[in-house]
């Protein structure tokens, strides 16, 4: 098995193998369900491409709400098999997948209305806390509770005593969305598949009717070469109907994006032990712990402009803080915000025009010989999306395939994560770091701390924090492009971390120290580091503007005036 490395030999290396034989299956698209994909199919006994046009899980994959749940909305709905599925899902991320990124977290239901609605939410919780045990694995949470007016503010002070006259609190899971895509791409790697970013797909090799694979280019190198492949697998969320047009195909799935926005203020600006979830007159929004801050979101927005950079308008971010203000005693204000991000959901278009009202159910089709495209679902079901993708491939090949075994296959990093959580004293001890540090490496790469911690040995001012950022050590940096690989600044201040929406100058103070320390690693010369930090500088301050306008459109225009930090192709459709 392999060491799961995705650092600049390991690109090269995945690309020259792509181009040099053909594969059983090549998947487009670096989100979690291209990663499920790539992963199911790889550890069925497959050869396995996989090919991003941007960096790993740079789209919806990392914009998410960052929690892995039932989905309580989908009871009001009736939607009992979706909730089954996903806390199935659940309860395997939390156990045996990926304990080292995923944990549980509390959720509190203000009840703004006598009588009737403490029974109404505290049976949707009962089902809910019943479906998680039907799945024949322990829930990993525990069940709700009710709560009396005075007992909800003892848990959180920061609601305002006159919004509502009790409470229930629940139990779900978070995660971090984009390590968590990055990690399953790594154990992907680990057990035989190429794994490249950057890369993207501007055409299909065709053999009369069927699909033989994908031309690629070379989005860092600009060179075009052709992967073959027995079946390909369209795994791109928003961009699935343009994938479709490039194939010409008679389009079975329509895919409608639909907006959610975000907002990150400091822990201290809330005053509670608990997440906390609240209703709109449109769907939920959810008060997330997220460590030293909390995450506010989401909406739920048609989305018909520029899909690789979603813009938050400043109607979004008053929408969010005119109904979170609601519940609080003390309001937000926009000068509270750290960050905003916007992402955009994927749904199966419908009858309805409401987004909403959207399916979150997946679909699976073959639309020409050759070729399967994935869409819908939601984060917590990507792992059955990626199975029944996989299945859809294994019944176009000729050879008996394995059936999926993902449920069964920890993520990297989760074996031995428990031993080591154990342990972090004296992992702190042998390593001089403070355990809070220990703690925060082990829930981030669980037992891949070894690797990082080798770094901190090699070069002790590695084990120093980034100044200006200082939740992560400057050695996280380097690893992020020697080991996850991030090619770009931009990939590591918002996706192998999360320090562009963690501080308040969004990642501009230490994005030279970030600069300098990827310049070893990726071979940069002194050009590339001022061009990387012009880029990343440029891109905070387009995104900042296209806040502060009134409308999609207005934000959008914005956002774009911002350029990529690589010559991104554009083939007849837009990019993939």
């Amino acid at each position: 098995m392999g060491t799961g490395r995705l650092g600049p030999a390991e690109r090269s290396a995945a690309l020259a193998q792509m181009g040099a034989e053909e594969l059983d299956v090549v998947v487009i698209g670096g989100g979690v369900v291209g990663a499920g994909v790539a992963l199911d199919a790889v550890t069925r006994g497959l050869s396995v491409g996989l090919l991003e046009a941007r960096d790993f899980a740079s789209g919806t994959s990392s914009r998410s709400s960052k929690l892995i749940h039932g989905g309580l909305r989908y009871l009001e709905q009736l939607n009992f098999e979706l909730v089954r599925e996903a806390l199935q899902e659940r309860a395997l991320l939390l156990q045996r997948i990926a304990p080292h990124l995923v944990r549980p977290v509390p959720f509190l239901f203000p009840l703004t209305h006598y009588g009737w609605e403490r029974p109404y939410v505290g049976a949707g919780l009962v089902l809910y806390d019943t479906m998680g045990f039907s799945t024949g694995l322990a829930r990993g949470v525990p069940g709700h509770r009710h709560l009396s007016r005075t007992r909800a503010l003892r848990l959180a002070p920061a609601l305002r005593k006159t919004a509502f006259s009790g409470a229930v609190q629940y139990w779900d899971a978070q995660v971090d969305d984009a390590r968590h895509v990055m990690t399953t791409l790594r154990t992907a790697a680990m057990y035989g598949a190429n794994v490249a970013s950057r890369a993207q797909v501007v055409g299909f090799l065709r053999e009369g009717e069927r699909v033989t694979g994908v031309r690629v280019r070379d989005l860092e190198g600009g060179k075009e070469f052709e992967v073959r492949a027995r079946q390909v697998v369209n795994a791109t969320g928003v961009w699935t109907d343009d994938i479709q047009e490039m194939v010409g195909g008679r389009g079975q799935i329509h895919v409608r994006a639909s907006k959610g926005i975000h907002l990150v203020v400091p822990r201290d600006r809330i005053h509670s032990l608990t997440g906390i979830i609240l209703r709109t007159e449109k769907s939920v929004l959810f008060v997330i712990p997220w460590g030293r801050h909390w995450i506010i979101g989401t909406t739920d927005t048609r989305w018909e402009l520029d899909r690789a950079h979603p813009a938050a308008s400043r109607s979004d971010i008053d929408y969010v803080l005119d109904h979170v203000n609601e519940m609080l005693s003390v309001p937000l204000t926009r000068e509270d915000v750290e960050g905003v991000y916007a992402g955009l959901r994927p749904l199966l278009s419908g009858e309805s025009e409401e987004t909403s009202q959207l399916s979150r159910e997946h679909v699976v089709a073959h639309p020409v010989p050759g070729l399967v495209m994935v869409a819908g679902g939601k984060y917590t079901t990507y792992r059955v999306m990626a199975k029944d993708a996989v299945d859809a491939v294994a019944h176009g090949l000729d050879q008996r395939v394995p059936p999926s075994c993902t449920d069964r296959v920890p993520l990297a990093g989760a074996e031995g994560y428990q031993a080591l959580w154990n342990s972090r004293q004296r992992l702190a001890q042998s390593s001089g770091l403070h355990v809070a540090r220990i703690e925060h490496l082990l829930q981030r790469y669980g037992s891949m701390i070894d690797e990082v911690l080798a770094l901190v040995e090699q070069d002790p001012s590695l084990g120093k924090p980034l100044t200006g950022a200082d939740d992560y050590l400057r050695a996280e940096v380097v690893y992020a492009a020697t080991h996850e690989g991030a090619r770009h600044v931009n990939d590591v201040l918002t996706r192998r971390t999360h320090i562009s929406i963690e501080t308040f100058h969004r990642g501009v103070g230490v994005v030279q120290e970030a600069a300098q320390l990827l310049a070893g690693p990726l071979g940069w010369d002194a050009e590339q580091i001022k061009r990387e930090v012009e880029y990343y500088t440029k891109r905070v301050e387009s995104e900042r503007l296209s806040q502060e306008q009134d409308t999609d459109h207005e934000a959008d225009a914005i956002r774009l005036g911002a350029p990529e930090i690589v010559p991104v192709a554009v083939p007849e459709t837009d990019p993939v």
